[in-house]
């Protein structure tokens, strides 16, 4: 953890984390302050009218701490009680190097170089620098993985456990086709540690690559569930599932709606018994410019999704992930608990 970064207290960590468990013990209604609905701690999920909800900790990405005490917190702070980790929270708190790049100036780069087509020679150099930097680092990592004690994660998640959050989902950096086989292992591993039943990544694009990690998701026991951003459509996810039954989806229903797909529920009725985890967020239609909005106010609908789950008793979680903008005067834990207040209304 970075001497700069505002820690938070672990007098308040500690209560907050006693308060949770007493409240376990004593089985009252509710948990730290959570609302009335959520009851207990379920397998997958924070239960809500019998539909598993959770939140991706890449939520709270905009706060100023992001050490594992802090996410913890934000995450008790929100009234949920599980998640989809990303791998910095966990591997930091583990000892992983820090990273020298500036990954902001990095992916901005990149993304100008895909979306426009060319950069200017400056810029070519700065990111021909940067890749370099970043293939250095990501050798330095996997040598770091190689090594690390397990102990560490299995600190960690008694730490998530002693306040009641489950974690459902890994996403560490390990799966990519620059990874090596090695560190494909010790992320699936370290996801069994960590109590998750399946790991996330971005769709590949590639099917030997789906096919091996459908192959090695077998061997671990836990399955390999496939994001996608606006490339998603209806038979997106076809070939990696027919590839392996550790194969799946993880599916944003936001991106899905924001590619034009049209009658966006029928991908959750499809897959339902293949989905292991749903990210939720409210994206326009093409037609209405694909802008991320403030839940209600664009065109995905979160409210069916979350009625579907509830009437066909899905037990996939669905979750919570923060991208709108964050209004002034409010932070990510302010809108966070508002996404799930309106997953409340809409199972109400």
């Amino acid at each position: 953890m970075e001497p700069s970064k505002k820690a938070v207290s672990r007098r308040t960590f500690i209560g907050t984390t006693a308060t949770v468990a007493a409240g376990t013990a004593l089985g009252g209604s509710s948990l730290f302050g959570a609302p009335a609905i959520l009851k207990h701690i379920g397998d997958t999920g924070t239960p809500a009218a019998g539909v598993s909800l959770g939140v991706i900790t890449y939520s709270f990405r905009s706060m100023a701490d992001q050490s594992a005490e802090a996410i913890l917190q934000y995450v008790l702070d929100s009234g949920l009680r599980a998640i989809e980790l990303m791998g910095d929270t966990a591997e930091s708190f583990a000892g992983k190097p820090d990273n020298p790049l500036d990954r902001r100036a990095y992916f901005g780069l990149r993304r100008k170089q895909r979306e426009v087509g060319k950069l200017d020679a400056g810029e070519e150099k700065q990111l021909a620098e940067m890749q370099q930097q970043a293939d250095a680092y990501r050798k330095e990592v996997a040598q770091w993985r190689a090594s690390v004690s397990p102990g560490k994660f299995r600190e960690f998640r008694s730490m998530y456990d002693a306040a009641g959050v489950r974690i459902y989902a890994f996403k560490p950096a390990a799966f990519g086709m620059e990874n090596t086989e090695q560190e494909m292992h010790w992320g699936m591993e370290t996801a069994k540690i960590l109590g998750a039943s399946h790991v996330t990544l971005e769709h590949p694009g590639d099917d030997a690559h789906t096919m091996k990690l459908g192959r090695l998701a077998k061997k671990h026991g836990v399955y390999v569930a496939y994001h996608g951003h606006e490339q998603q459509t209806p038979t997106f996810w076809d070939t990696a599932l027919n590839q392996s039954a550790y194969n799946a989806l993880n599916l944003d229903l936001g991106h899905y709606v924001a590619a034009g797909n049209p009658a966006p529920l029928g991908i959750i009725r499809k897959h339902h018994d293949r989905i292991r985890s749903m990210h939720l967020k409210d994206r326009q239609t093409p037609a209405h410019g694909k802008g991320n909005l403030a839940w209600g106010s664009g065109d995905t609908p979160i409210a069916g999704a979350l009625q579907l789950m509830k009437k066909n008793n899905y037990s996939f979680p669905a979750t919570i992930e923060l991208e709108y903008d964050i209004p002034e005067g409010s932070d990510a834990v302010g809108e966070v608990k508002k996404c799930l207040e309106f997953c409340r209304q809409a199972l109400g």
